[in-house]
Order: C-alpha cells, then sequence, then structure tokens
C-alpha cells in the first residue's frame, strides 16, 4: 500500500473517529455515562495518533521524495536540505492543514487528560466542542485538501521546490510558533462553551485556562517578532512590519488574548466582567478561524497568502457563522448565571484602567481587521453592482480600494501610545478606588521620569513629535516598573537581612504572576523604544560602481567589488559593501541576490546589517549588472531597531515566569 492511499484512509478515519468522539461525549454527558465519556476521551487521543501517523507519512514522503504526492512535487525538490524538506510540511496549505490538526489533536488531548479529574462536569462537553473541530478541520483535508493526492498520468520526476522566501531559518520557527498560538486557542474556547453548558460559570474554569490562555499568547507573540524579524532580513526593505493581510491576521487574536489576560483579573479579585471575559474566548478562538480563512481563501491581496480557493472560502464561512450562533447563543442563555458580583466604584482605580485597556484593544482588533478586510468589500461591491445593477442601486461599481502601512500607523500610533500609557498607569492605581494621598505618591515619580526625558530629548534635536512622545511613555512606564520592584525588595530587606539580589529572585518566585508580569511590560517598554527609533530612520536609495562612494548619515557607505557563487541549489551574486566611520572601517557587508535553480523567476533578497547598540547599518541590493559592476543598493540606518528584538526577549523571559505560576499564586498575585 503506497504512502498516498495510507494517507488518506488515515485522514478517513481521523473523520469518522472525530465524529463518533463527539456522539459518545455528548451522549455520555447527557446519561452521566462514565463509560460514554471515556470512551469519547479515548476518541480524542487516538485522533492525536492517527493525525501523528498522518503527518509522519507526509513528512516521510518529502524525505523521500516521493513525487507521485502532489502536494510534495509542488513544495519540495531534490536538492533541498533536510530540514527544509520537513518544513515544507506546514510550507503550503495542503500540509499547513493537517499540520493544525497535528496541533489541534495534541492540545486537545494534553489539557482534557491535565483536567479530567479536576473538572469532571466540563470534561465530556469540552471533548465534544473540540473534537468537532477535528472533524472539520479532517473534513477539510477529506474533501477540499487532501494533502495525499496523487498523479494519476504522467508521474513528474523533480519537484518544483519550496518557495525561495520560505527557505530562511526563521521560517522554520515562525509558522510552528504562529500555530502553535492559534491552535491552542481552542483549548479556552471549549472549556468555556463546557462552563456555559453546564452553568458553571465561576472564575474557576477561566483560572484552569489561564496557563493555556497564556501559552498562546506566549507563542503568538513569539511568531509575530519572529515573522517581523524575517521580514527585516529576507525581504530587503528595510523595515519589519508592512500591515499586510498575513501579519495582520496573527495580530488580531494577540489583542483579544492579552485582553482577556488583563481582565480575568478583575474576574478573580472582584467577580466583575463575566460576560466581558467569556465573550473575549469567544472572540479569540475565532479570531483565529478568521485569520485562517484570510489567508487560505484568497479573499485578501498578500505576498504570503495561499490562493484563491472560493470552496474553501465559503466552507469557513459557514464555520465561523456556526460558531459565533452556537457560542453567543449559548451567553445569552446563561446571561442571569453571568451577572457581577461587584461593580465599578471609581474611575481611579486598576479595575477602570483595565476596563479601558480592554476597549482600546478590542477597537485596535476591530480596526485592523476592518482595514484589511476593506479592500475586499469594494471588490465584493463591485462584483455585486456589476452582475446586479437595478436591483441594488449601484450604477457606479467603483474601484479596489489599497490600503497602506501609513493608513494603519496613523491610527495606530496613537492606539498604541494610549496602551503603552495605561502599561505605566495600570501597577499605580489600586484597586477599588485609589485615595488622593496615594495617587500623588505614586505618580510623583513616573511622572518627574516622562517630563524629564521628553524636554532633555527635544533639547537635543530629537524634534518627531511620535518619538518624543514615545520616548516619553517609555521614561514613565519603565520608573512605574522599577518603582514596584524596589518597593517590593525593599519590604523584604526589611522583613529579613539578605542581598538585593537575594531579595530580588525571591520577591519574583513568590508572586511570579505579579513581577512576572512587570517584567513582560518592560519588554514591552524596550520594544516601544525600537520602534520609536523609526521616527529618525534615514533612507537612501543609489547606484554605484565598485570603488564608488556615497554618505549615509555618519557613515560612509563603499563599493568594492561584486563577486559570482553558486551552490547545488542556486546562483549568488554578492556585493562587498565597506563601512566607514570617521575614517575608520567598521565592517564589510555583504549583501547578496540568489536565483534558486528550480525557482529562477522568485529571486531573493539577502541583506547585511552592521548592528549596533544604537542603530544597524542595513544594506540590500535590487539590481546587479555583472558586466559594469553597477549595483542599485537600498541603504539604511535604523535607530534603536534591536531594541525591539531584546525587548521581546525580555517579554520571553517575562512570559515563562507567568507560566510557571504556583496554584497556589491567587488574584492577589496578579499585575
Amino acid at each position: 500500500m503506497s504512502i498516498a492511499t495510507l494517507g488518506t484512509a488515515s485522514i478517513l478515519l481521523l473523520f469518522v473517529l472525530s465524529l463518533a468522539s463527539t456522539g459518545f461525549s455528548a451522549l455520555g454527558a447527557a446519561r452521566r455515562s462514565e463509560r460514554l465519556i471515556e470512551a469519547g476521551l479515548q476518541g480524542v487521543y487516538a485522533s492525536f495518533a492517527l493525525s501523528a501517523f498522518a503527518s509522519s507519512l507526509i513528512i516521510y514522503g518529502f524525505i523521500a521524495g516521493d513525487y507521485s504526492i502532489q502536494y510534495v512535487q509542488k513544495t519540495s525538490d531534490a536538492a533541498m536540505p533536510l530540514f527544509y524538506k520537513i518544513t515544507s510540511f506546514w510550507g503550503g496549505l495542503d500540509g499547513s492543514m493537517l499540520f493544525w490538526v497535528l496541533l489541534h489533536t495534541l492540545f486537545a488531548s494534553l489539557a482534557l487528560h491535565a483536567n479530567r479529574d479536576r473538572h469532571r462536569e466540563l470534561i465530556p462537553h469540552a471533548a465534544a466542542v473540540l473534537s468537532v473541530i477535528t472533524a472539520f478541520f479532517a473534513g477539510l483535508l477529506l474533501f477540499i485538501k487532501d494533502p495525499f493526492g496523487v498523479y494519476l498520468l504522467d508521474i513528474p520526476t523533480q519537484g518544483k521546490g519550496l518557495n525561495p522566501l520560505l527557505q530562511n531559518l526563521y521560517m522554520i520557527v515562525h509558522p510552528p510558533s504562529l500555530y502553535l498560538g492559534y491552535v491552542s486557542l481552542a483549548v479556552p474556547y471549549a472549556f468555556g462553551m463546557a462552563a456555559l453548558i453546564t452553568g458553571q460559570v465561576d472564575a474557576a474554569w477561566q483560572r484552569s485556562v489561564r496557563r493555556w490562555t497564556l501559552f498562546s499568547w506566549m507563542f503568538l507573540t513569539f511568531g509575530l517578532i519572529l515573522g517581523g524579524l524575517w521580514a527585516y532580513e529576507e525581504l530587503g526593505w528595510g523595515g519589519y512590519w508592512a500591515w499586510d493581510p498575513v501579519e495582520n491576521a496573527g495580530l488580531l487574536p494577540w489583542f483579544t488574548v492579552t485582553a482577556f489576560l488583563h481582565s480575568i483579573m478583575i474576574q478573580e479579585r472582584r467577580g466583575m466582567m463575566k460576560v466581558w471575559n467569556v465573550s473575549l474566548v469567544i472572540v479569540s478562538f475565532l479570531l483565529t478561524i478568521v485569520g485562517t480563512f484570510m489567508t487560505r481563501s484568497g479573499v485578501v491581496q498578500s505576498v504570503h497568502a495561499f490562493g484563491a480557493d472560493p470552496v474553501l472560502a465559503w466552507t469557513f464561512g459557514g464555520f465561523m457563522l456556526a460558531i459565533v450562533l452556537f457560542s453567543f447563543g449559548l451567553v445569552i442563555w446563561r446571561l442571569p448565571l453571568l451577572r457581577s458580583r461587584g461593580e465599578l466604584e471609581s474611575v481611579l482605580s486598576r479595575e477602570f484602567a483595565f476596563l479601558v485597556n480592554n476597549w482600546l484593544f478590542l477597537v485596535a482588533a476591530i480596526f485592523v481587521l476592518g482595514a484589511t478586510m476593506w479592500p475586499t468589500f469594494t471588490e465584493w461591491r463591485m462584483i455585486l453592482a456589476e452582475r446586479y445593477p437595478d436591483l441594488l442601486g449601484w450604477q457606479d461599481p467603483g474601484e479596489r480600494v489599497t490600503i497602506g502601512a501609513p493608513f494603519f500607523n496613523r491610527y495606530m500610533r496613537p492606539l498604541g501610545l494610549s496602551l503603552l500609557l495605561l502599561t505605566g498607569v495600570g501597577p499605580l492605581l489600586a484597586w477599588r478606588k485609589t485615595s488622593q494621598v496615594n495617587l500623588v505618591k505614586q505618580f510623583l515619580g513616573p511622572l518627574v521620569a516622562g517630563v524629564v526625558t521628553t524636554v532633555v530629548l527635544l533639547v537635543l534635536g530629537l524634534g518627531s513629535p511620535w518619538g518624543l512622545a514615545c520616548f516619553g511613555l517609555c521614561a514613565f512606564t519603565f520608573w512605574t516598573i522599577v518603582q514596584e520592584f524596589y518597593r517590593g525588595v525593599a519590604l523584604r530587606r526589611r522583613q529579613r537581612p539578605q542581598s538585593v539580589l537575594d531579595a530580588l529572585i525571591g520577591l519574583v518566585l513568590r508572586a511570579r504572576r505579579r513581577y512576572g508580569g512587570y517584567i513582560v511590560h518592560l519588554g514591552i517598554v524596550l520594544m516601544f523604544l525600537g520602534w520609536a527609533g523609526n521616527a529618525y530612520k534615514i533612507e537612501r536609495k543609489t547606484t554605484l560602481r565598485p570603488g564608488d562612494t556615497t554618505e549615509l548619515g555618519d557613515y560612509v557607505i563603499r563599493h568594492d567589488g561584486l563577486r559570482a557563487t553558486e551552490d547545488w541549489q542556486k546562483e549568488m551574486i554578492t556585493a562587498h559593501i565597506a563601512v566607514l566611520k570617521d575614517g575608520e572601517q567598521k565592517t564589510t557587508l555583504l549583501p547578496a541576490r540568489w536565483w534558486y535553480f528550480q525557482l529562477p523567476e522568485q529571486p531573493t533578497t539577502e541583506v547585511s546589517r552592521y548592528m549596533t547598540f544604537g542603530e544597524d547599518v542595513y544594506v540590500s541590493i535590487q539590481e546587479v549588472d555583472m558586466t559594469t559592476g553597477w549595483t542599485q543598493m537600498s541603504l539604511y540606518i535604523n535607530p534603536l531597531v534591536n531594541w525591539i528584538w531584546f525587548g521581546f526577549a525580555v517579554m520571553l523571559a517575562g512570559s515563562l515566569i507567568c507560566v510557571g505560576t504556583r496554584k497556589s499564586d491567587g488574584p492577589g498575585e496578579d499585575v
């Protein structure tokens, strides 16, 4: 039996088994039958085994070079290194869907096994919801996007190869990271629906999935940052975020998950925002499906998207509609049980700061989704106007609108700075109500730090309004974080004699959620520093021959020549670019253009950077004439850009501390 036959059979069995698991779990919950519930759980575990088996088959097909399988032939070739052959598994549409199923069944199995004794009433309902999701994606693989489809005649002898842009080390990690974040959000959603079905809508179910949600947030963040780093080093345009629809698809659930991680603390502490929290869980999961719909159906135009597929678009559309009707139908049904026990007592409270924070995240998500989809909406309007002009009254079909990065930046800058401000304000406010005395005491230091920083930078000539505002708010928020750590360390040292380092470590370990959150906030401040540097970016496009020089800020860029080489996979032209400052050569950069033999019409741009603590000197080449040596270059100085990557590392450390929160950590430990 061939690999393709085994693979298709395993997907068929997976589809049938997931439907059976749904039935067993739902029937077991209705009849309170332990045997049926156990059968449903075993079905979920078996689903993971089947998806792992199918995934291993397709990976073997890549390694063995089985070009009778269409997906293998379209995304791989014999010259590719082994690790790129393996990553081709998720490099195309069909394989990425199978990878989704693999991760989903893994997370479903882990979550149900870990909670089967703690939340016995919720388990069968959660298993049923997770199995329905498995059945949907398995059905897509079986009926629409079969990764094991074969060539019946004229089997190719070689593959087309993976998209050259994806043959990059960052892309080995970036897509799986986003998938981990996306797919794991099904677990909080399933337990949220189980809580609504059973009526157990207190904070217990949310505490049980908080770590799952934090896990999702961490990998969404990791994937987004790696995607930005890939764009920065691979595409050669000197930036790291272009508000591309596929970039935005990953950002949407990040907004709502971040909002949930803040608002859940209000429910744990005050018994408020129950409807809001369960709605955020629903919307976060829904946005993962929306993002998948956007990138895989062809409804948006993107260099990252997989291409148009109307059948897939309608299928995802129906699934999203079913999620909305089912989920919010349960919310409406359980509204009497979701009433808040507490009330907002003052605008000068941490609750109010978190509420504003949540609204801003939601506004950001709605704006990004609307602006991303608007060109598609205008295109649909054109189609309808052309087909039914009299019926709809649209005589002028108009034209497709294009929304670029400047539009997003114009509105997202103030939103981002507002969120940065709240990052600093929230910890300074008390729960319920902050007294005037404490208000002055808490805000004095951060305000002085923010104002002094802004004035000093203004005197130094950094006149960009957005840059100054960002630097000032970074100083304000940074001082808030330092102030919180200082007070905690001072208190521990008063209670027992110990060094500052020991007190700091003990403080973090004792209240991991609180101080891990502060470390995450510190990473955010550092990243905003990097984004602020973009206001002072220097850009120049020029054409140089070997021996020519040009000025770039305080640097002199000298073209020292070109070199043509090749390996078993591609041809390469590399420019040797000297970077000089104050008459001293700092380094030699080696930007290049690569032409892969299998896909020569898709050359890649390999940038080269001179990285310092304060800035990047960034060089990429677009056009090369090997006869004359003329080389068209893009030159950039990107101030503070490396603080973005450093800030992410700090964020990652803080989130790992939060994930490691002990069971004894209560809501009082929160930030």
